[in-house]
């Protein structure tokens, strides 16, 4: 009998999935060495890497030069086409005020992003190779019009962010782009709007 295979990403299963569409996954870059999988029966998620059916496999894609599209994966199933230029991941903190609409749909697609972690009410903490511009532009297709967002790039040095109002978007703009000290009579500190 066939051995099947689930896979967690996110906190979500998704399977079961035979071993030759697990190869697959690896083929289109959807399953890496820290891909959580368990084994048909097992209850706890391993690295695929531990497994030996994987461990090989997984090894020449470590192996193999860098693709010139790199692919990362999300939530399973969803693809994340990336900028070639951009290889190392980037390490969002997201936070949102949602007024008009639910919050599990934007954080499903926070999650489908790539790494992520809830840190506080409607904060998140994510590790993915998607650019900043590529995240703010996933999430805001899952806002209202008063709902708000802020992503600080902590890597890159970079905030994005919508629905802030031009007095904000001018603050913000402002204090982000400055790599002097303040001049004489300005605040240090946190501008609050």
């Amino acid at each position: 009998m066939a051995v099947s295979w689930t896979i967690s990403v996110g906190g979500h299963a998704y399977g079961p999935y035979s071993l030759e569409q697990m190869q697959a996954f690896h083929a289109e870059k959807r399953l890496a060495a820290h891909s959580l999988i368990a084994r048909e029966g097992e209850e706890k998620f391993h690295p695929a890497s531990e497994y030996p059916e994987f461990a090989a496999l997984l090894q020449s894609m470590a192996d193999a030069p860098a693709a010139s599209q790199p692919v990362q994966p999300g939530r399973f199933g969803a693809r994340i086409e990336l900028d070639s230029g951009n290889p190392a991941p980037g390490h969002y903190v997201i936070a949102t005020d949602m007024k008009e609409r639910a919050i599990a749909a934007l954080e499903e697609e926070i999650y489908a992003l790539g790494m992520a972690h809830q840190i506080g009410p409607q904060v998140w903490a994510l590790s993915s190779l998607a650019s900043i511009n590529v995240v703010r532009t996933a999430l805001i297709q899952k806002l209202g019009k008063t709902d708000t967002l802020f992503i600080v790039d902590s890597v890159n040095d970079k905030v994005a962010w919508f629905n802030f109002g031009p007095e904000a978007d001018a603050r913000v703009r402002k204090m982000w782009s400055r790599h002097t000290e303040p001049q004489a009579g300005e605040k240090r500190g946190v501008t609050r709007t």
